[in-house]
């Protein structure tokens, strides 16, 4: 095995999956899977579409092409919209995607018809966090717009919220996109089937029972992976929140001055750190840095282990109090947030192990 490693348990995640299928389904939604927060990994997906999604989306092309390859034969979506020079791609391997510019959905109707299909489109509606998305007040113009380009199918609206701005989901801002819905469906004189209403970030709403009816799906990666809600990041009930847990080898361990020795400037990053002298320290470095992981995301799982920071291939800790010695060689492990579990499975130098689990 090399090191760092980052371990799947698949079955932990498969039971994250139903059990948040099952929580949306009795408040009337469907789950879409989101899997770009692990780049696809094929046990994920494979953990998802065992857990009861309704369908899998990403961000990326090269992920939705990545669930078609692997064998998954149901609806995919896209979740940034295209730019154009990947619309053909985008209509080969997305049955959905989300759009809020007019020119963009010409391309791709443009694309869709040469390839003989018809491609959903979801318009984007932007009720506060500016991210993408049109007005709440242009929202029917633009939908009647949609709705006339051949080889395109005006499928619902949708909104994302907390990504950006930081904009809570409320069920005010619910009901205005359900508003929205209602007003698009007058200007285009005919229902639409879908409304999606956010991501993890909804998932507060969802346990305090607080989502309104008409909201028809959620676009869930965080709470799957991770077992919490992405407002509070509290725990949801029932979920684990250990399904991933990573490991680095320690290749040095030295007692140290606390503070550097000399006048401190900007670090590789371009920041300054400031540092609290505590004396001479037993610190550990470990084979793993910036590039692979987000030290801020990282806790670790012996007691008494603290992250002082990372550059760019190493990261510093501090092991004067660790529960237990820690020497080179030794490994050790941290549970870990959203920023290192993306880092981490993006980089090519952190070892994917998967484990089947027990559940």
């Amino acid at each position: 095995m090399r090191y760092p490693v980052i371990t799947i348990d698949k079955a932990k995640l498969e039971h994250n999956a139903r059990a948040l299928s099952e929580l949306l389904s009795k408040q009337g939604m469907r789950l879409v899977g989101v899997a770009k927060g692990v780049c696809a990994h094929p046990a994920v997906v494979e953990a998802m579409v065992s857990g009861g999604v309704a369908a899998m989306g990403d961000s990326r092309i090269d992920n939705l092409r990545r669930i078609r390859e692997q064998g998954y034969r149901g609806e995919t979506i896209l979740l940034r919209a295209p730019g154009p020079s990947v619309c053909a791609e985008a209509v080969r391997y997305a049955d959905t995607s989300l759009n809020s510019e007019t020119a963009i959905v010409r391309l791709l109707g443009e694309a869709a018809a040469k390839a003989g299909i018809v491609h959903n489109v979801i318009l984007m509606v932007d009720v506060g966090d500016l991210r993408e998305g049109v007005m709440p007040e242009q929202a029917a113009e633009v939908a009647a717009r949609f709705d006339r380009i051949p080889g395109i199918r005006l499928l619902g609206i949708g909104t994302n919220m907390a990504c950006y701005g930081g904009v809570i989901p409320t069920r005010e801002k619910m009901e205005l996109l359900l508003q929205v819905k209602q007003e698009v469906e007058e200007r285009i004189g005919r229902p639409l089937e879908r409304v999606s209403g956010g991501t993890s970030a909804n998932m507060k709403l969802v346990l305090e029972g607080q989502m309104p009816r008409g909201i028809t799906e959620l676009r869930i990666g965080e709470s799957i992976l991770l077992g919490t809600e992405a407002v509070e990041r509290k725990p949801i009930p029932g979920c684990h929140r250990d399904a991933f847990l990573f490991k680095a080898e320690v290749i040095e361990v030295k007692t140290k001055p606390s503070k550097p020795i000399g006048e401190i400037g900007q670090d590789a990053f371009g920041n300054v750190p400031v540092f609290e002298d505590k004396g001479l320290r037993r610190r550990a470095i470990l084979s793993v840095g910036r590039q692979d992981i987000d030290p801020s995301s990282l806790v670790p799982l012996v007691k008494g282990v603290e992250i002082l920071g990372a550059s760019s291939d190493h990261l510093i800790c501090d092991v004067e109090e660790a529960e237990c010695p820690v020497n080179v060689g030794d490994l050790l492990g941290f549970g870990l947030s959203y920023g290192t579990l993306l880092k981490a499975f993006t980089s090519p130098f952190v070892t994917k192990e998967v484990s089947e689990g027990a559940g």
